[in-house]
Order: structure tokens, then sequence, then C-alpha cells
């Protein structure tokens, strides 16, 4: 495995103008870059309006699993697995199996952390969240400025420029042996400047056998002259976890004695990862502005798949390097066009291999050997176009843009061809489970077109709309790591096409966004009856998305997440001998919603409780299994002793109630959970330097 190194017109597209915002608040979206555009201090130029987490929220949450901070996102239902790990949801069901890290792209600084065919489904905890400045969520379709994998939104978290801030270091210390410290310190020389940030944690965990020891270091330089801004940065994470499975049985989350057990001791998790990236942003006479960010990414992890028979162990990495770019070129007062080309260079590997004899029936034990599974080396190559032109006018605001982006695997199996055992031999009962494809390269091209529309009713209200196409080429593991007797995948890119309004506003007293969005997917890509990875699924997406904030008085203050969707299957597929075409596509809550309320005691002392509600979800495609949604209530305290000292205290699931973070079910196990932790605490100091 590697270790971390320096190598390293159909339908138009969308804007989910979600959560443009208002006047009194320009200048915090000028502020937002590196997700909406590429360019420093552009706003909303290609169209993309970013619902943001921001620093004093973050701080005050101070979360000890990013999940915790996406609640306060409509439309996102991220579920926490166990230790960093976790499922993504993001106008979607929860995504599960191979490609499902595909629907929804994780950045840091704009940068994702992945490359696109190379997703894992847990790499958000690869960005250095701890200490991020802010956390920007794009929702819906984002393709044609982050190309594959954005179908569903983005997720990127912008680290703190620590070369132009003081000094700060925080301690946490909780329940079930969480504790944590956080150091950001910096030193400004005017036209250059130096940072770093850096986080260490140690959790001991709720259930037995697990905890989670990692570490987390950003570094940032940064130099200026005349019109020119080279800012570089590095972050490096390391993950040593030891992991706790699912509990089986129905609601068994319920039996304390069941919930704190760990049916997988022997599960575990080791990853490192490394980024390195230096962009260059430079503005000319005429407004024009040019960013160009060359990078560099290594990854590697090692991990006990538990939950497979014989659970193996899967070795993946992957070295790389690419560039990001955009050129604005300002035509008049009232219009621009911003043009770019990305490229990538990617190698990645994966080793899957078991030590001992499986355990179970005879089928098991002779279809799932010992030995190797998969050894294989994937060399992907992406090219990627794009344009937007922007026009502005009085009243209206209106992007026109897309992106072609080409992908190209080079796939080279390291093992025999088939579906026999490492050494050749046959398996009986028709032949092995794993089945490696012979060597090959395949190609997927797409364009994601998008348009996008605002009108401001007056200078506080704003109408909003768009329709957009997304996209994501197969992964590596849906193409190469097949089963059965299938030798061959014949797998299209996943397309949606999504089309949404919504109208938003501001007062002296709150904002407030509400959305309304239809998505289609086609050819989605899941494993048939016989085993088969095929791509001819069909699913719709379609919700209400309601976020504002409101001062009630000059000490209290609510704000508001929520959204009611429904997620179905829209083409036919036999599963559990029923067709489950029109279902709801399982752990997919029609209700969600996050509430907080904020009252200032005093000018040092804030007090806050939130109520999060996920209402009931199927837990199988079939309809006929049931979780039965939870309520959670948390409260938090903040206060200031002084302009240099912060005091924090939470108590996380204030009335202690029996839940689970994620509900599933399978033919072989029945119900499976993750348990939600009980009534827990955390306390945090913050100091400035």
């Amino acid at each position: 495995m590697h270790s971390p190194s320096l190598f390293s017109l159909s339908l138009i597209t969308a804007s989910l103008l979600s959560s443009v915002a208002l006047a009194q608040e320009i200048n915090e979206i000028e502020r937002v870059e590196t997700t909406s555009s590429r360019i420093t201090g552009q706003m909303n130029a290609s169209g993309y309006a970013v619902s943001s987490i921001t620093e004093e929220t973050l701080s005050m949450l101070s979360f000890q699993h990013i999940q915790e901070s996406l609640n306060y996102i409509a439309g996102a239902g991220v579920q926490r697995g166990n230790g960093q790990e976790y499922l993504p949801a993001l106008r979607s069901p929860v995504l599960t199996g191979a490609g499902a890290c595909g629907g929804i792209l994780a950045a840091e600084d704009g940068i994702p952390l992945r490359a696109a065919g190379f997703c894992n489904i847990n790499e958000l905890f690869e960005a250095h969240g701890e200490v991020a400045q802010r956390i920007d969520v794009i929702k819906g379709p984002a393709s044609a400025l982050y190309g594959s994998n954005a179908i569903h939104g983005v997720i990127n978290v912008i680290t703190p420029d620590t070369t132009q801030q003081q000094g700060q270091l925080s301690l946490d210390y909780g329940s079930y042996g969480f504790h944590r410290i956080k150091l950001l310190e910096g030193k400004d020389f005017g036209d250059s400047g130096v940072g770093i940030a850096a986080s260490v944690t140690r959790d001991t965990g709720y259930r037995t056998d697990e905890g989670v020891d990692q570490e987390k270091v950003s570094l940032r330089h940064r130099l200026e002259w005349n019109n020119t801004v080279i800012t570089s940065g590095m972050t490096y994470t390391n993950l040593d976890q030891e992991t706790a499975g699912y509990i089986e049985g129905f609601e068994s989350y319920k039996n304390t004695e069941i919930a704190k057990s760990n049916p997988n001791p022997e599960a575990f998790r080791k990853a490192e990862s490394l980024r390195l990236w230096s962009k260059f942003d430079t503005r000319f006479d005429g407004g024009h502005a040019l960013s160009i960010t060359p990078y560099v990414r290594n990854q590697d992890m090692r991990f006990r798949m538990h939950f497979l028979p014989g659970k193996p162990l899967e070795e993946n990495g992957q070295e790389g390097f690419g560039v990001l770019s955009q050129f604005n070129y300002v035509v008049t007062d009232n219009f621009t066009i911003d043009l770019g080309i990305d490229a990538e260079y990617t190698e990645g590997e994966l080793v899957q291999s078991q030590e001992g004899a499986t355990q179970g029936s005879a089928f098991l034990v002779e279809t799932i050997p010992a030995g190797k599974h998969y050894d294989y080396d994937v060399d992907a190559t992406l090219l990627a176009p794009f344009f937007t032109f922007n026009w502005q006018h009085e009243k209206w605001d209106i992007s026109l843009g897309g992106r072609f982006e080409s992908m190209q695997y080079d796939y080279t199996n390291n093992m025999n061809v088939g579906r026999v055992r490492e050494d050749g031999t046959e398996c009986g009962f028709g032949g092995c489970r794993y089945s490696r494809p012979a060597n090959s390269e395949d190609d997927f091209n797409n364009f994601s077109p998008k348009l996008s529309l605002r009108y401001a009713l007056n200078a506080q209200v704003q109408l909003f709309g768009g329709i957009a196409r997304g996209y994501r080429a197969p992964q590596a593991t849906e193409l190469y790591r097949l089963q059965r007797s299938q030798a061959v995948t014949d797998l299209d890119a996943v397309t949606a096409d999504n089309v949404e309004f919504g109208i938003t506003g501001a007062s002296q007293q709150g904002t407030y966004t509400l959305s309304i969005y239809s998505l289609e997917k086609d050819n989605v890509i899941y494993r048939n009856s016989d085993f088969f990875n095929v791509s001819n699924g069909e699913t719709w997406h379609r919700g209400v998305e309601l976020s504002f904030n409101q001062q009630l008085n000059e000490t209290l203050r609510v704000d508001f997440a929520g959204t009611y969707a429904r997620h179905t299957y829209e083409h036919s597929q036999i599963s559990g001998e029923q067709d489950i075409k029109g279902n709801d596509i399982d752990t997919a809550p029609k209700l969600q919603f996050n509430t907080r309320v904020s009252y200032d005691i005093s000018s040092s002392l804030q007090a806050q409780v939130e109520w999060q509600h996920v209402a009931s979800y199927f837990t199988d495609a079939e309809n006929l299994n049931k979780y039965e949604g939870h309520d959670l209530l948390h409260a938090r305290v903040r206060y200031s002793v002084n302009d240099d000292i912060t005091l924090y205290a939470r108590i996380n699931n204030l009335l202690d109630a029996q839940y689970a973070e994620r509900a599933d079910f399978t033919s072989f196990t029945g119900p499976r959970y993750f348990p939600g932790r009980p009534r827990n605490f955390m306390v945090s100091a913050s100091f400035t330097l």
C-alpha cells in the first residue's frame, strides 16, 4: 500500500439557489469562496448558492462527529456509524453500496477529498472539520462546476487562514473517555504569513472494544504582491479506529446491555491521508481574474470488512495529482464569462484477502475461500473543460453554463481471471463468490448543463429557480469488484435531472429560504437478483425545504432547518418476491428537522436548546420493515470569562432517549442497528493566545 508522499441541449441544468442571502448578509456571501466559485471574493458567479455552518455555530457545537453539524442543513440526513464512520444523505435517501459515496462530493477548501472514481463512503473523516472556519453545502446537482459525483450536492470543509488570525488553544473533555486538544497559531508578516492548525482526538467509546485515536494537522502559507496572492496548504490526517459493528434483533438498541455490546471486536480501520495544494489568484486590469490550483493527494487505508462473511481485510490506496482552474472575463458591467479546465491523474490499488476459512453454512464455506479475493490496480485520467455565462441587469441575475468531462480507467488485474480461488482451483456450488474481470480500458464522457435565474421582488425578497443535470461515472469498485458469474460490466454514468424553485428573504429580525425541488435519476447502479452490477435503475427524489432564523427579541433567537421529501424507486426490480417499483427507498425518512433556540442570558452568557427530529422510515426495499424514528434534545451553555477565555458545557441526548443512529434490515440478519449514545456531556475551554 502507498504511504503518504508528494506524488502524487437535453435538459439544461440547475441552479440551486436554495439559500441566496439577503441584503444585510451581502458581505457574508461575498466572503464565500472555493465553493460557489474558485475566484476569491466572487459572489455566486456560477449560479450556486451556499448554505453555510458558521464558525460561531461550530464553536458552540464542537462536534465529536461531523454528522452532528450537518443536522443544521435542510435536506441533509447523514447517519452516523461507529467511530468516525457514517453514511451520507443530501436530498437523497441514506446512500449505501459500492458507489454510494459517488452521489455526494466531499471536499476541503474546494478540492475533492478523493479522485472522482475512487470515493470512500466515510471520506469526510479525512477533512479537518474539527478546526473548520465553516462548512459549506451546495444542495442538488453541482456537476457543472465540480464534475462527477456532485449529483446530490457538495459538502465543502473550509479550513481557517491561520496566517491572519489570532492563536487559539481549545480543550474538550467528555463522557466515555472523549478528550481532544486543538491548536491554531500563525504569524502575519504583512505581505506573507505562515500558520498551523492541529487537533488530537482520543475517544474510548460507549461500546465494548471500540475507540478512536485521530490526529490531524493543516499548514498554511500566504504570499502577496501587487494583484496576486499565492496561498499554499497541507492537510495530513491519521485515524486508528477500533470499530463496533451492528447489533442485531428487533429494537435491540432499547436493551442497554445489547446496545453496549460489540459483536465484532476484531473490526478496525486505519487510514492516512495527505493533501498538498497551492492556489494562485491574480487580478488584471478591467476586473478580470484568474485562479489556478495544482494539488497532490495520497491516501492509504486498511480495514476489516466485518459485515461480510469471512470478514476479509481490505487494503486500498491512491496517489495522484491534478489542477483546478477558473478565468473570469468581464465583458461589460452586466456580463461576465467564466472559463476553466480541470485535469487529474490518479493511480489506485485494492487488495481484499481473507486469512481463515469462512464460518457458516456449507455454501458460504465453499464459495468464500481463504486467500486473496481481489488484487487490482486502476489508473484514472480526467479532463474537464467548463464555461458559465453570467448576466445581471436590474432585478435579474441569470447564469447559463456547462461542463464536459472525460474519465478514462486503465484496469490491471494482478490475479487469475474469473470466479476461482487464488490458486486457480474451482469452488463448488457453481463457483466462488468473488469474480475478477480481465484487464480492460473503460472511458466515460458526460456533459452537464445548467441554467439558474434569480429575480429580486424588492431589496429584501428574491425568487429563484433553475434546472440542472448532474452525473457520476461508475466507481472503480462497481466496475471491477464483481460477484458470481459476472465477468464484465456494461455500466453507464448515473445522471440526475433537477428542477427547483423557491423564495428567499430577509428583514432586520431574520432570514428565510423556502425551496421546492424534483430530481430524477437514471442509470442508477445497483446489484440485481443475479448479483450483477447493472445500471438500469431509476429513482425519483422530490421535496420541500425550509430554513429560517428569527430574532424574537433582544435575547431570544430561533434557527430552523427542515425538509419533507419522498424518495422512490421508479424501475421494476424483483426483491423479496415483489416488484419494488413505486416503493419508498429504504432509509429515507419523509420528515426531518432541526430547531435551535438560543437565549442570551447576558452579554457573556448564552444558553441553547436543540431539538432534532427524524421521522420513521422503511429499512428494506420491500417496505415491510420500519424504524420508528426518534426525537433528541441537546443543551449547551457558553460563558465568556473575558476576551481571551471562553468556557462551554454541553449535554447531548438530554432526555436519555433510546434510539438508533442507523437502522437497517437484511434477509440474513433481520433488523440491525448502530445504537445511539445515552445522555452524555462535554465541557470545553478556549483560550486566545
